[in-house]
């Protein structure tokens, strides 16, 4: 009686189906980011574990050999003569493109957002190197700074002489920051004229009847508000120029000396000019983990950054 009992409950017991609405909207949202995650397993999660592999090796193009040769690559990395100083040239570039680049963009934005007639033709002007051929941004440049190019030719006119720019070590530097910057300024002064905009009138209103003077509105109301996307474009601006490489290649190759040689260049002229393929991935590991850890640490700063950050 009892068995018969429990076979009727059990047969009177609705069966909930298997694709329930719950499970519907799980595999909508997986289908949803597939191509994404299948995207970055193929161009970013292998290459990586290979870039690893081929640390640990010594990739012969010439011989057609393939040898596993353990930590010898990261022994070279520690012993390397030459790392110290490309790593200085790198920390120089990133840090006078930062502060240049980030300082000129809100200066631009600052003055754009102002209502005026014709404003909008010099933010197209401004944005308008953004959707400029790297190369050939690099290449005019590259005539402009020679020494008997327009730049020297402008200063003539006032009885200066100028220098070779690219030719020497203090201005050939300068002159790459200069070139990167004001190719990729008009996206932070976009970014930043975005935020500004976004900024309550009535904030600057108050301030103004309480007497506050331009320059402490902006220390004391604009900064705070804008300063997520400080953060962000700050991220941006220092991740791009660890990354710098078509205008060291095109106008300097990295001279005069090392004065100029970038990590992402030094790379490329020991895996694709020497032929190292082991070492320049082993090089392209360490550019990784500097990323990383500098973004980390920026992201870390957010809190003390981003003024409503708990």
């Amino acid at each position: 009686m009892a068995v018969a009992q429990n076979n009727a409950s059990s047969e009177s017991r609705p069966i909930s189906p298997f694709w329930t609405i719950a499970r519907r909207d799980s595999l909508a949202g997986f289908l949803f980011i597939a191509p994404q995650l299948i995207g970055i397993t193929i161009f970013v999660l292998i290459p990586l574990g290979l870039v690893f592999w081929y640390s640990l090796h010594e990739w012969n193009v010439l011989a057609n050999t393939f040898t596993y040769t353990g930590v010898q690559n990261y022994r070279m990395l520690i012993e390397d003569t030459n790392l110290l100083e490309v790593l200085g040239a790198t920390g120089i570039f990133s840090a006078g493109l930062v502060i240049f680049n980030l300082s000129l963009a809100l200066l631009l934005a600052v003055l754009l957002n102002q209502k005026l007639a014709g404003i909008t033709v010099f933010r197209t002007l401004f944005f308008s190197p953004v959707v400029v051929s790297l190369v050939a941004w690099t290449i005019v440049w590259g005539f402009l700074l020679q020494k008997n190019g327009g730049i020297n030719g402008m200063l003539q006119l006032f009885g200066i002489e100028g220098p070779n720019w690219l030719r020497e070590e203090t201005t050939a530097m300068i002159s790459v920051i200069v070139v990167q910057a004001f190719k990729n300024v008009g996206l932070n002064m976009i970014l930043f004229l975005a935020a500004l905009q976004g900024v309550p009138n009535e904030l600057y209103e108050a301030a103004r009847i309480d007497g506050a003077p331009r320059f402490k509105q902006f220390r004391r109301i604009t900064l705070p508000l804008i300063s997520p996307t400080i953060l962000l474009t700050s991220i941006i601006t220092i991740v791009g120029s660890l990354q710098v490489f078509a205008q060291i290649a095109v106008l300097t190759q990295g001279g005069p000396g090392l004065s100029t040689t970038v990590l992402v260049y030094y790379l490329y002229q020991q895996a694709f000019q020497f032929h190292f393929f082991g070492y320049g991935s082993t090089l392209s590991i360490l550019l990784f983990v500097i990323v990383a850890v500098l973004t980390f640490a920026q992201w870390q700063m957010r809190r003390r950054i981003v003024f409503y950050e708990s």
